[in-house]
């Protein structure tokens, strides 16, 4: 999937609206009951980008990112201000944030992942656009180099580790991360009257597979 490395502007995502959405298929049965299946695995989160505008000069900006993508064409990274950490959002992500996974003594690689408990129930979401600079790794509970023991691939999210984990060693991380998205439009309508006036325009993104 074609897809460019840049985020969209931060500044212009923050006020945005949106979040994780579901699919799920409910057949209610002759005698009442139901029978509820989800065909997806993982969630799939949408935006609104025009919400973020304050000024034409936040339009202008909107346009150039808009234009450099294709329109719907390429994936590129976007910052969820309510979700974009490893940790509470309250915090700093810390390298025993998230368990990736336990050593087996020949795996190396590890893919970032987020934990959402509640209720005895957890959903682990694959984090594939961590934000360079800002993932930090521990095994065993031990911090571990990045660069000499690990190295992180931020256009997908492994962690690949100069030695396989040690058997039973618990590998864990903290990051921040983006969300990859598209725009969800081939068109963007605006006017310098209309925004004067309050209207923002309606900016749809979507969150990709990679």
């Amino acid at each position: 999937m074609a897809f460019h490395e840049v985020r969209f502007p931060a500044n212009l995502s923050f006020g945005s609206v949106g979040g994780p959405e579901r699919r799920t298929e409910i057949v209610t049965l002759t005698n009442g009951f139901e029978e509820r299946n989800s065909p997806w695995a993982h969630s799939r989160r949408r935006y609104d980008a025009g919400l973020g505008l304050r000024s034409l000069d936040d339009v202008a900006a909107l346009v150039a990112f808009f234009e450099a993508r294709r329109g719907q064409l390429y994936g590129f990274r976007w910052k969820d201000w309510a979700d974009f950490k490893s940790c509470a959002a309250s915090k700093k992500p810390g390298p025993e944030d998230q368990i990736l996974g336990t050593g087996d003594g020949l795996a190396r690689v590890f893919a970032l992942r987020k934990g959402y408990a509640s209720g005895g129930a957890v959903y682990w979401r694959p984090i594939v656009k961590p934000v360079a600079g800002s993932v930090t790794v521990a095994l065993a509970r031990r911090p571990v180099a990045e660069g000499i023991d690990w190295q992180v691939d931020v256009a997908t999210g492994q962690i690949t580790f100069a030695d396989p984990v040690p058997e039973g060693e618990v590998v864990t991380a903290g990051f921040e991360f983006d969300v990859p998205v598209r725009f969800d439009t081939d068109r963007i309508q605006t006017s310098v009257a209309s925004f004067q006036a309050g209207d923002v325009p309606n900016v749809p993104v979507v969150e990709v597979r990679l």
